[in-house]
C-alpha cells in the first residue's frame, strides 16, 4: 500500500539507514512498482531566459544577480516547436518549457505559451510547464491546452525556505500546487540540496512530500548547480552520496512516482549515475542545458543507456495503460 501519512521520525530512520542497506531497500521497491528498465527522458528549454525579479539564492536568472546570463525575450512557437521535434527524434518523450517569470499574467505572452502547448501536445509528447505562481483559472487554460504537467518545486523544507527565497512564501508554492490539481494536470514538485540546509531540512522536504493527498507524479531531485555571481556560488560541491540517499529515500516514500535525476548529472561518472537508476531513479533530463546550467548530451546519455540496458518510458504510459479494452 502506497502511505500517505509517513510521520518525519519514520523518514529519518529510513535517511538515515546505513547506504548499502538503503540503496537495497529502495530498489526492491522500485522493482515492485515500477519497470526498472526504462527512464523518463524529459527535455528543458528556457523559453523566456533572465530578468526574473525573484531572489532565489541559487538561481543565475535572477535580475538581481551577475550571472553573465543575458535577458531574452520570450521565444516564438515556431522554434520551440523545432527545439520540441529535435528532442523527441533524439528520444525524448516530455518536453519542458520553463520561463523565467515569478508568475503567470494575463497577456499575449502568456496566449502564446498556451498556443505552444497546444503544438508540443499535438506532436505526441507530454508537456511540461514551469512558468512560476499561476491562478486556478491560468492552470485551467494551460489543461485545456494539452498541458501534462507542471513543475513548481518546493526547493527545500518550510524551515529553511526563507533563508534561500524572500519574494515568496513556502505558501504561495503550495497555493500553486492546489491550483494545478483543481485543473486536473499532474504534479512535479521536488527539489534542491547543496544550499546550505541541514539534513533535517531535507528530511523536512520530503515529509511535505510524502504527505500529500496525492504524490507528486514526479520529483525531481537536484543538486546545486553552483554559478559565480549568485549567493550560493561558494558553497561545497554536492557529495553524489547525499543524491544518492535522497534518491532512495524518495523512492521508498513515494514507489509510484517518477524520480528524477535532475540537475548536477554532468558532474556525475557513469558508475555515479548507474547508482542513482539502482537506487530508484527513473527519469532524467537530456540535451546539453538544463535553462542555463549544463547538461549530458543526447549522445552521452545513449550511451550510458546502451551500457545499463536501459530504454527511454513511452509517452502518456499511465494513460494508456488506465484506458478501457474495448469489448
Amino acid at each position: 500500500m502506497i502511505r500517505h501519512d509517513w510521520k518525519f521520525e519514520e523518514i529519518g530512520e529510513i535517511y538515515n539507514t546505513p547506504l548499502l542497506d538503503l540503496i537495497y531497500k529502495a530498489a526492491s521497491v522500485h522493482k515492485q512498482y515500477n519497470d526498472t528498465g526504462e527512464v523518463q527522458v524529459c527535455t528543458l528549454l528556457s523559453i523566456k531566459t533572465g530578468g526574473c525579479p525573484e531572489d532565489c539564492a541559487y538561481c543565475p536568472q535572477a535580475a538581481r544577480y551577475n550571472t553573465g546570463v543575458n535577458v531574452q525575450a520570450l521565444m516564438g512557437k515556431e522554434e520551440v516547436l523545432e527545439y520540441a521535434a529535435k528532442a523527441r527524434a533524439a528520444g525524448s518523450t516530455r518536453f519542458c518549457m520553463g520561463a523565467a517569470w515569478r508568475e503567470v499574467r494575463d497577456n499575449k505572452d502568456f496566449d502564446r505559451v498556451l498556443d505552444m502547448v497546444k503544438g508540443v501536445n499535438e506532436m505526441g509528447m507530454e508537456v511540461c510547464c514551469t512558468l512560476g505562481m499561476l491562478n486556478e483559472e491560468q492552470a485551467k487554460k494551460l489543461a485545456d491546452a494539452g498541458l501534462h504537467a507542471y513543475n513548481h518545486n518546493l526547493d527545500t523544507s518550510a524551515d529553511y525556505y526563507s533563508e534561500i527565497i524572500h519574494t515568496r512564501t513556502y505558501a504561495d508554492r503550495l497555493d500553486t500546487l492546489e491550483n494545478v490539481r483543481k485543473a486536473g494536470v499532474t504534479v512535479c514538485c521536488g527539489g534542491i540540496i547543496g544550499l546550505g540546509e541541514t539534513h533535517e531540512d531535507r528530511i523536512g522536504m520530503l515529509h511535505t512530500l510524502s504527505t500529500m493527498d496525492r504524490h507528486p507524479e514526479s520529483v525531481p531531485i537536484n543538486a546545486l548547480v553552483r554559478v559565480k555571481g549568485t549567493p550560493l556560488a561558494d558553497n561545497p560541491k554536492v557529495d553524489v552520496w547525499d543524491m544518492i540517499r535522497m534518491i532512495a529515500t524518495a523512492r521508498i516514500l513515494m514507489p509510484a512516482t517518477m524520480v528524477r535525476l535532475s540537475a548536477g548529472r554532468a558532474e556525475m561518472s557513469q558508475a555515479e549515475q548507474a547508482l542513482c537508476f539502482l537506487a530508484g531513479a527513473n527519469s532524467i533530463f537530456a540535451g546539453d542545458k538544463l535553462l542555463t546550467t549544463p547538461n549530458p548530451s543526447f549522445e552521452e546519455d545513449n550511451m550510458l543507456f546502451e551500457l545499463l540496458g536501459l530504454r527511454p518510458r513511452v509517452a502518456f504510459k499511465d494513460e494508456v495503460a488506465n484506458q478501457p479494452v474495448p469489448a
